[in-house]
């Protein structure tokens, strides 16, 4: 890709990303982007079909970050740990983004997506250390995990990423582990 046309890109999605964090999706306009990008709109419409394309798409880099992630790749070293904390600091390293994808609306794409990568990635290990166990047993398990995991780390991003990538991903892998019955029987 041509630097221009990846630097006018970055400037729309930038933009776009700072308005979105003041203002719901449906109140940001193209013109309104064009005017603080500093473009006109038909640089915006040669390369996103409206507001909603142009979300999707950042979204889809984000996802392809993710999918591109060692953690996923390389399943001969998994563990609960690795796993986390790959993905924590790709969450971590776009916090301007993960935190405006928790807090729009329009999350659910974004959400179902992750989602979806982590059972792919995670389930064919899982169905491969343990050949006995029924497969839809590990689906039920995997969304339990998952969907904690994922709701874990959105209390993280609500509150601005207050612990650091090891101790956010310790904490998953010890729930993912033990569950909560260290909560409920401390003494």
């Amino acid at each position: 890709m041509d630097r221009r046309v990846k630097y006018t890109k970055h400037v729309i999605e930038d933009t776009f990303l700072s308005l979105l964090e003041n203002k719901d999706i449906g109140s940001i306009t193209v013109t309104e982007i064009c005017e603080k990008a500093d473009i006109n709109r038909a640089t915006f419409y040669r390369y996103y079909i409206d507001i909603y394309d142009l979300l999707k798409k950042i979204e889809d880099n984000f996802i392809d970050e993710i999918k591109a992630s060692n953690a996923l790749i390389n399943l001969p070293n998994y563990s609960v740990y690795n796993f986390t904390k790959e993905i924590v600091e790709i969450f971590y390293n776009n916090r301007k983004l993960v935190k405006i994808l928790f807090d729009t609306n329009n999350s659910i794409y974004f959400i179902t997506e992750v989602l979806e990568i982590a059972y792919e990635k995670a389930s064919a290990k899982w169905f491969q250390s343990f050949p006995d166990i029924e497969e839809d047993e590990i689906e039920y398990a995997a969304v339990y995990v998952f969907n904690g995991a994922l709701g874990v780390i959105n209390y993280w991003v609500k509150n601005n990423f207050d612990k650091d990538i090891e101790e956010i991903s310790k904490y998953i892998e010890k729930l993912t582990i033990d569950g909560i019955k260290e909560f409920i029987y401390k003494k």
